[in-house]
C-alpha cells in the first residue's frame, strides 16, 4: 500500500528536498506541495493523503493552524518540522493535533521512517521525549489545577496507565509497573484514547498535565528506564 504525503515548507529548497526523499521510495509518493499552511489545508482536502509533512512557521497561515484544521477535517497525520531548540510552539502544535515532530536538519532515513510510522496510526515521539517536550513548554504556564473531571471516566487501572504515559514509560514498562501482560496495557492505553478523545499517546501526555494528573517535577516511578531507553516511536 502507498503512503500518500503532502509536503508544505515555505522554502522551495528544503520542500523540494524532503520530497525527492520520500518520492525515491517505493512505498511513498508526494502527491502535493505547498508553500504555506493554506496552501496545505487546500492540498489535503483535495487529494486525502496518509501524512502531512508541515513547517510550523510559514507565512499567513502557519503550521500550527493548518495542523488544527487537517486534524479537523479527516484522518490525515500531521508531522510538525521545527527547528526545536529555538521553536517556541511545539507544545502548541502537539496540542493542534501533531503527531510527531522532526528538525529541519533531519537525516534522509529518519525522515523516511518518521512519516512510516506516523502512516501506520503510531506516535513519532518515545513517550520519554513527548513527557521532556511537555514539561518544557507548560512550566512557563504551570498552575495549580481543581481536579478534572475528565478523569472521572477512567477506572482506578487506566488512571494508572495514563500516569505511568505521562511519565515517559513504554508499554513494556508500563506492564512491568503494573504487573500486567503488554496486551493488557495495550487496551489500558487504548481504552484511554477513547475514552478522553485523544488521537495518540502524545496527547494523552498532555492531557495528563492539562487535568493535573501529574505536575511538571513530578518524580518517575521506580525502577523504570529513564529518557534514552524507549525507542523513537511507540504504539499506541
Amino acid at each position: 500500500m502507498t503512503i500518500r504525503v503532502v509536503v508544505a515548507d515555505d522554502q522551495e529548497l528544503v520542500r523540494s528536498g524532503f520530497s525527492m526523499i520520500l518520492d525515491a521510495q517505493p512505498d511513498i509518493e508526494v502527491i502535493a506541495e505547498a508553500g504555506d499552511g493554506a496552501e496545505a489545508v487546500e492540498a489535503v482536502r483535495r487529494h486525502a493523503p496518509d501524512v502531512a509533512l508541515l513547517d510550523i512557521r510559514m507565512p499567513g497561515m502557519d503550521g500550527i493552524e493548518a495542523c488544527r484544521a487537517i486534524g479537523a477535517d479527516g484522518a490525515c497525520r500531521t508531522v510538525m518540522l521545527t527547528t526545536f531548540d529555538s521553536d517556541e510552539y511545539v507544545y502548541e502544535a502537539l496540542h493542534a493535533g501533531a503527531s510527531g515532530f522532526l528538525l529541519k536538519d533531519v537525516r534522509r532515513d529518519d525522515l523516511v521512517h518518521a512519516v512510516r510510522v506516523v502512516a501506520r496510526g503510531d506516535s513519532l515521539l518515545a513517550p520519554s521525549v513527548a513527557r521532556r517536550l511537555v514539561e518544557q513548554y507548560t512550566r512557563a504556564t504551570a498552575r495549580p489545577r481543581r481536579p478534572d473531571p475528565r478523569l472521572d471516566m477512567l477506572t482506578a487501572r487506566e488512571r494508572e496507565t495514563l500516569l505511568l504515559l505521562a511519565r515517559g514509560l513504554s508499554n513494556a514498562e508500563i506492564a512491568a509497573e503494573l504487573v500486567v501482560s503488554d496486551h493488557t496495557v495495550k487496551t489500558h492505553v487504548g481504552n484511554v484514547l477513547a475514552k478522553l478523545g485523544l488521537r495518540d499517546r502524545i496527547q494523552a501526555v498532555i492531557c495528563a498535565y492539562e487535568t493535573g494528573l501529574i505536575t511538571v517535577g513530578d518524580p518517575p516511578p521506580g525502577g523504570a528506564s529513564r529518557p534514552g531507553s524507549s525507542p523513537a516511536s511507540a504504539r499506541n
